[in-house]
């Protein structure tokens, strides 16, 4: 028997963190810049999963800091990075907490790829829809359901 589709409306509030054991990958640039069987996912109310990857499976030389911050209820403040390969560079394709809240501490470092800024990311093969919306990272896969935060009309969710 399949197993059922997650709803995201069934995640709660505040988000949950849990161990993912899922095959996760990151490809930019003609590149695996990340690649994971040790990760984690964030999962809140009304948005797909995000994932997190531990420092040392992410390419270390593919990483500039960048200057922007932003700051979640949750977690605390995040940090940003840009993504450079090869003299290409895309700026802020992932986030990291430096210092997150207690409830978090176990994402110390870990890094969360925008899966609309890389060119592929993929969930146990599975190749991933980004979130809408500039600021939201959650991985879109068929094994979700929404609607989910962040097209047109859902700001206020």
């Amino acid at each position: 028997m399949p197993n059922p589709k997650e709803s995201v409306w069934d995640y709660p509030r505040p988000p949950r963190l849990e161990p993912n054991a899922s095959h996760l990958k990151v490809v930019h640039f003609g590149k695996v810049i990340a690649e994971t069987r040790r990760g984690f996912r964030v999962l809140e109310t009304s948005s797909p999963p995000t994932y997190y990857f531990p420092p040392a499976d992410v390419l270390p030389d593919c990483l500039i800091p960048h200057s922007t911050r932003s700051f979640c209820e949750f977690k605390g403040q995040a940090h940003y990075w840009d993504v450079a390969i090869d003299g290409l560079k895309t700026e802020m394709a992932a986030w990291s907490y430096p210092n997150p809240s207690d409830t978090y501490v176990e994402l110390v470092d870990h890094l969360a790829f925008y899966s609309g800024r890389a060119k592929a990311c993929f969930v146990d093969g599975e190749r991933v829809m980004p979130q809408n919306g500039e600021f939201y990272g959650g991985w879109i896969t068929s094994s979700i359901t929404g609607p989910f935060k962040g097209a047109p009309g859902t700001e206020s969710w």
